[in-house]
């Protein structure tokens, strides 16, 4: 399937039906854990796919090895080599956290990329006290603007370019503009889906994203929308939960990745819990 450790392969498309299926029979709702997600990312984190009885993805951030086990520990002898040669687990869930801590290892909580995790029915809703703000922010767009919301489906790519397109231009950073390109271009074979919103003829927000492993949980990869419009967040983020079926019981909206206004923007709409993660290094002695 794979090479054996310590070969690898760079991570192509071509991996996807292997992959998918695993990442779908997990649990733990990580939000890198979904082959769109690691293939979107290959060349920002250098993936490459190794086996050691279950799959091992490996990585580098900026010249820092590191390597990912969403499918499973392998054996005490193997699971010693990558540690030599990689350094760090990343991503690592609570379950195998408390195992690997159990066994002598270093774990610290990764706390910049925990995920935040929603209740659907509480961004459709936003009741209560705590979100008379983001309600007052959607009666005055709502109140001033004529919004349009409709499935992002091929046709519409274009439109979703375009936001793109004009969000990059307001931005200082690149950030995620490469990734949220390609996942346009690759939204039938990656399997993504989303919602795109659009003030008169002009779009102006999109939504994409796709179902995590255990079928109640809908995580949003990409969320673009060109600035001018106050409300307009707020008000694709209610809008999108809202047409989401009802099987979907949360929603993940990804980490913060430490930075502090989005930190402080994804607590405002008051998450139902995190999904932890943890890096995990030897113990030093």
């Amino acid at each position: 399937m794979f090479p054996l450790y310590p070969q690898s392969t760079p991570l192509t498309l071509d991996h996807r039906p292997v992959l998918h299926p695993l990442f779908r029979q997990l649990r733990d709702n990580i939000s890198e854990f979904t082959f769109a997600n690691l293939y979107l990312f290959r060349q920002r984190h250098q993936y490459s796919l190794s086996s050691l009885g279950p799959p091992v993805i490996l990585g580098s951030d900026d010249g820092s090895p590191f390597f990912m086990l969403p499918f499973g520990l392998p054996e005490p002898a193997d699971l010693n080599r990558l540690f030599t040669d990689h350094g760090t687990l990343k991503c690592a869930s609570s379950a195998q956290a408390a195992l690997l801590e159990a066994q002598g290892y270093r774990v610290s909580e990764d706390r910049d990329n925990f995920d935040y995790l929603y209740r659907r029915q509480d961004l459709v809703q936003l009741s209560g006290r705590n979100y008379h703000k983001k309600r007052n922010l959607i009666k005055a767009i709502t109140n001033t603007h004529t919004l349009c919301a409709r499935p992002l489906r091929e046709e519409f790519r274009d439109d979703a370019l375009r936001v793109l397109e004009t969000w990059r231009q307001g931005s200082p950073e690149p950030g995620d503009y490469e990734a949220a390109r390609e996942a346009l271009e690759m939204m039938e074979p990656l399997q993504l889906c989303g919602g795109i919103y659009s003030i008169g003829p002009e779009p102006v927000a999109y939504v994409l994203g796709e179902e995590l492993g255990d079928a109640t949980c809908f995580v949003i990869h990409f969320e673009k929308a060109v600035a001018g419009y106050k409300g307009l967040y707020q008000f694709i983020n209610q809008s999108f939960a809202s047409i989401l079926p009802e099987s979907y019981q949360t929603i993940n909206r990804e980490q913060d990745l430490g930075d502090a206004g989005l930190r402080q923007a994804k607590l405002s709409y008051l998450p139902a819990g995190f999904i932890e993660k943890f890096r995990v290094v030897r113990a030093t002695s």
